[in-house]
């Protein structure tokens, strides 16, 4: 696929993602764009002194802005990043591609939708089912070093049944921030999903399990984006629960290490689930030691399969 106008707007959501890209340079960690149907509320704009006068709308098919002091001139997503990268045509084509990981002009596990086709058109005999393993720590979380390993189907149950129950309660009736983040460090018992370790450090890596977690943190309203996530097009989920704050998921899904590396996944992930679900994701999750720490959850959903379904 060529690297040009109309694949970038495809993997963009109209162009908002170009935006939000470009914000994000000048406003690290503030929410900078906030959808509101067709367009976006009123944005700080980085070239009117970060006044909030920038207005965002997708018109046929791209979203472009306006500036109400008209400190800029009107435009599409491509006119606002040349504004940062000083540069056009298939030179800032090419830079968003990167810039991104829109992965254009690559093999691209989101949107090689042939392949989910033939294969299964092919109706190939199953492989033998493999239950994925990884390195369970007992709590704090200051220990680094494993107490042994756990399978997905023995997370599910621990989880699912009353093991945390009284610890994730105590957590979410601690009204100070601060107090409740020390007492889920030490309390609650944690896994790292991505794989086995000899001790809790992206060095010390035994063997990846071929799963990733996705963090979402601070919803309005967990119940609809989990019902959004068990019907994704391109992930199969493998375990879905609660945080232990009680306002964040854990999605664990399957990655294809042949495709690429942990990281190579992270970042596509995270510009699927930008465009797809108008989220963003912590860095700090491409971290493949990243720890998870284990809640009481009596509504987690794991993979029918693992189960005998």
């Amino acid at each position: 696929m060529e690297v040009n106008r109309e694949a970038i707007l495809d993997r963009t959501h109209y162009g908002l993602n170009i935006y939000s890209h470009v914000l994000r340079k000048y406003y690290p960690g503030e929410t900078v764009l906030s959808l509101a149907g067709r367009g976006c509320d009123p944005a700080k704009n980085p070239f009117n002194d970060s006044k909030t006068t920038l207005w965002i709308r997708i018109i046929d098919g791209c979203a472009c802005h306006i500036d109400t002091e008209r400190a800029i001139e009107n435009g599409d997503a491509f006119d606002f990043a040349a504004l940062h990268f000083k540069a056009k045509g298939q030179e800032l084509y090419e830079l968003l591609n990167k810039e991104l990981h829109l992965r254009i002009g690559e093999h691209h596990p989101f949107y090689d939708y042939n392949k989910g086709k033939l294969q299964t058109e092919a109706k190939l005999e199953p492989p033998k089912l493999q239950i994925p393993v990884f390195s369970y720590f007992k709590k704090p979380i200051t220990n680094t070093k494993p107490t042994g390993h756990k399978s997905l189907l023995e997370v599910y149950e621990m989880i699912k049944g009353n093991r945390y129950q009284s610890i994730t309660e105590k957590l979410r009736s601690i009204e100070d921030k601060k107090e409740a983040r020390k007492y889920k460090a030490f309390h609650f018992d944690y896994v790292t999903f991505s794989g086995t370790f000899s001790s809790r450090s992206d060095k010390n890596l035994k063997a990846h399990s071929g799963l990733m977690v996705i963090d979402f943190d601070h919803l309005e309203n967990t119940v609809e984006l989990k019902e959004r996530l068990l019907n994704d097009q391109y992930f199969e989920t493998e375990l879905l629960f609660v945080s232990p704050s009680g306002d964040g998921l854990k999605w664990i899904i399957p990655i294809d290490l042949s495709e690429g590396d942990h990281q190579y996944w992270f970042l596509a992930i995270a510009n699927y689930l930008r465009q797809a679900y108008q989220v963003e994701l912590d860095e700090s999750g491409k971290d493949v030691s990243r720890a998870c720490f284990l809640p009481h959850d009596a509504d987690v959903v794991i993979n029918p399969k693992y189960l005998g379904k």
